[in-house]
């Protein structure tokens, strides 16, 4: 791994930023802030020119076309995915799209991926020291059905360290990828688990100043998706509009 350079900021210093940034927050604010001081990156890469307007039926022409024959059945089990069982614990993750009116919407194509249980992608680009699983890709897809419900059988990610400041810790989390009816209508969000102690360290969650929508990020235990001594359920509905809208990432957020 590259060493950490000598000028990143401590936890106790972001911690600081995030509690001021609170303390000026909008009752309501409920997206994510563009450039965000404490999550270090978004400072470099965040829009600072005024949107250009895009021909939708031009993005059209070149976008993909998603339907019942290209997403397989099996593409919702993150579990079975190469020659063996991954290493970790199995959870069963379900839940709605809706629109601001509760809504269903159908066959929505919806994406996932996350790292695996020691917090390590399959990417080139993470190397920190946690075991890659050859079990486990960490990439999923299904369609949703006549009710809006998608669901995914995976393993539950671990938390893994990053380096916007030192002792940087990500809490587990899964990203979420909505692509709507065509690909200028693609929203990415991340899912989180109940209870996690790094929630207030996060700067990438904190970057949402009301707490009610980054409670909206967070998945429920739900013991009625559990199945006995095989997998543990949680549930997590995502609504697209209106004042329960799910938080979603801009474009360049990565984290």
């Amino acid at each position: 791994m590259t060493a950490e350079p000598d000028d990143l900021p401590s936890q106790h210093a972001i911690s600081e930023e995030i509690e001021k940034f609170h303390a000026d927050r909008r009752a309501g604010d409920d997206q994510p802030r563009l450039g965000f001081a404490p999550y270090r990156s978004t400072l470099l890469r965040h829009p600072t020119k005024e949107l250009r307007r895009a021909d939708p039926e031009g993005a059209e022409l070149v976008a993909p076309v998603f339907g019942h024959s290209d997403v397989g059945a099996l593409e919702s089990d993150l579990t079975i995915q190469r020659g063996g069982e991954p290493i970790g614990e199995r959870i069963l993750l379900r839940g709605r799209i809706v629109d601001g009116d509760g809504r269903p919407v159908r066959r929505q194509l919806v994406e996932i991926w996350q790292a695996n249980a020691a917090g390590r992608y399959i990417h080139k680009d993470d190397q920190h020291p946690a075991p890659v699983d050859p079990h486990f890709t960490g990439v999923g897809r299904c369609l949703t059905d006549d009710d809006g419900c998608y669901s995914f059988t995976t393993i539950k990610p671990g938390p893994y360290p990053w380096r916007n400041h030192r002792n940087a810790w990500r809490p587990a989390h899964i990203h979420f990828s909505l692509f709507g009816t065509d690909f200028t209508q693609r929203m990415v969000t991340q899912m989180y688990f109940p209870s996690d102690p790094l929630f207030a360290l996060d700067p990438i969650l904190q970057s949402i100043p009301d707490q009610s929508a980054r409670d909206r990020l967070i998945a429920t235990y739900e013991h009625d998706l559990s199945q006995h001594e095989w997998l543990m359920g949680y549930r997590w509905d995502i609504v697209l509009t209106g004042s329960h809208t799910t938080p979603m990432e801009q474009e360049d957020d990565h984290g």
